[in-house]
């Protein structure tokens, strides 16, 4: 028997997107080419996109359905970065012709498992195919309050610079699924620092509580020195933490006991979706459920230096995630 023909767009998004968008009113049930949002009285609209790229942002081999919530929620962390509440996203996909049915089935119930989780819906998008990798495009929406959204910019010397959760899961993740860490690591360990990288937890309960809190705040995405020589950038200051201040988890310290030489992928690699921010007075050790650290200090100067227990300067080896 000859194989069904595909999906057109139309009927793929009946089938696979509009029930994504129940939660959203103003998706008008994707029956228009453009959705109508608007925030509460006294909010402003938060705006953030990112794009996925198989074998860049993703391995091939990655499930559909994480593949799919990794997409959300690097986003949902960006708008929990300026303290503010999610609302809801549209989306990009360009597909190539292996990416049947059962591909978007997953696909889309991995959207859905998380919508659920962080109270989003789809307001809309487009649907292209392509020849090449997998592109995905994400756009989320947010609100926050008049005026109390968090920048980068408000770092001052004197604050303290702050960290959730643990750093360095995300890279150390990447490596134990491509089987590069170090042997004698446990199976427990590997299998977390692998869901990790697979699964980023957003800290959408946090970034909202630290409003009138942190002075200013962005989330680790391309490797913690990385990103908070962005706070220090653009808000004129210098900036230094302690290398062992930073949380690490049980599993990536199980990595770093076989091999020292991996504080640079928990310093450089990016892929935590913590939050990093700066703060004048003292933050509680957790916030919204999420224990928080202080890991240095902001200071007058420019740059960002990584410091040994003897107060000493460490080199930190590709500090940081480069597109170009």
């Amino acid at each position: 028997m000859p194989e069904p023909a595909p999906l057109g767009e139309f009927e793929r998004i009946r089938r696979f997107y509009r029930p994504l968008a129940s939660r959203t009113p103003g998706a008008l049930d994707l029956t228009d080419d453009a959705a109508l949002l608007s925030p509460a009285p006294g909010h402003v609209l938060v705006v953030t996109a990112d794009a996925l790229i198989e074998d860049v942002h993703f391995r091939a081999a990655d499930p559909p359905d994480l593949v799919a919530r990794k997409m959300l929620r690097v986003n949902l962390s960006d708008i929990a970065a300026m303290g503010a509440r999610a609302l809801g996203y549209v989306m990009t996909t360009a597909l190539p012709r292996r990416c049947g049915e059962d591909w978007l089935e997953r696909f889309a119930a991995g959207l859905a498992a998380d919508q659920e989780e962080f109270s989003v819906g789809l307001f809309g998008g487009d649907s292209v195919a392509t020849p090449g990798p997998i592109a995905l495009s994400l756009t989320a929406f947010g609100e926050v309050p008049l005026g109390q959204a968090i920048r980068r910019n408000g770092a001052r010397p004197g604050d303290g610079v702050y960290v959730t959760g643990t750093v360095g899961d995300g890279a150390l993740g990447l490596l134990a699924l491509d089987g590069r860490l170090p042997p004698g690591i446990g199976a427990a360990d590997l299998a977390f620092l692998g869901d990790r990288y697979l699964l980023p937890r957003p800290r959408v309960a946090v970034g909202p509580v630290l409003r009138g809190v942190a002075s200013a705040m962005l989330d680790v995405s391309d490797g913690l020195v990385a990103d908070l020589g962005h706070i220090a950038e653009t808000s004129g200051v210098g900036a230094e933490i302690e290398r062992d201040r930073v949380p690490v988890s049980p599993a990536g310290r199980a990595a770093l006991d076989r091999d020292p030489g991996l504080w640079s992928a928990v310093l450089g690699g990016g892929d935590d979706y913590e939050l990093l921010f700066t703060a004048p007075g003292p933050v509680p050790e957790t916030v919204a459920g999420v224990p928080v650290r202080q890991i240095g200090r902001v200071v007058a100067g420019a740059g960002v230096r990584v410091l040994d227990e003897q107060g000493r300067s460490l080199s930190v080896a590709g500090a940081g995630y480069r597109h170009f």
